[in-house]
């Protein structure tokens, strides 16, 4: 499979409530999925869990599937349920940061093939823009990742 983009999004849970792979992997199942519609997720503690295997098609950005990676964090909403906020911690700012410079290495990509899901929807997803992203990637020195490489499914 050909990846030219990594797709950046948040779960839209409230700040601080721990979600984990096995939950969206639930709630994606219920919408009458296969499974997990993402290929990474970002926990809270920085802790990264595999979902769908990088070869498998992804579902999470309409019409940008076939050929992209893509990669949630938990959180994104602030703790009135409705208010987008980048409510990353320092710990899953390094794990995402550290995941799409691997991605962008192994699949010989360049900054320029990051994307945030709001660029494809009329959605606040993932509560920051890419702009501020590609800001954080280019200044920010991290090389610590937890990455479990149990899939969901």
């Amino acid at each position: 499979r050909r990846i030219d983009k990594i797709i950046l999004h948040c779960t839209a849970t409230i700040e601080g409530k721990d979600y984990r792979a096995k939950d969206i992997d639930r709630w994606h199942k219920a919408r009458g999925w296969k499974g997990i519609g993402y290929h990474y997720v970002i926990d809270l503690d920085g802790t990264v869990e595999k979902g769908r295997k990088d070869s498998e098609i992804g579902a999470h950005c309409s019409g940008q599937n076939a050929h992209s990676i893509g990669v949630v964090y938990v959180g994104g909403l602030a703790t009135d349920g409705k208010t987008a906020k980048d409510t990353r911690t320092k710990e899953q700012k390094a794990a995402l940061i550290t995941l799409v410079k691997k991605l962008l290495k192994q699949y010989n990509l360049t900054i320029n093939n990051v994307y945030c899901h709001n660029q494809f929807a009329n959605k606040a997803c993932p509560s920051f823009s890419i702009n501020t992203f590609k800001r954080e990637l280019v200044e920010v020195r991290v090389e610590y990742v937890r990455l479990k490489e149990q899939p969901t499914n």
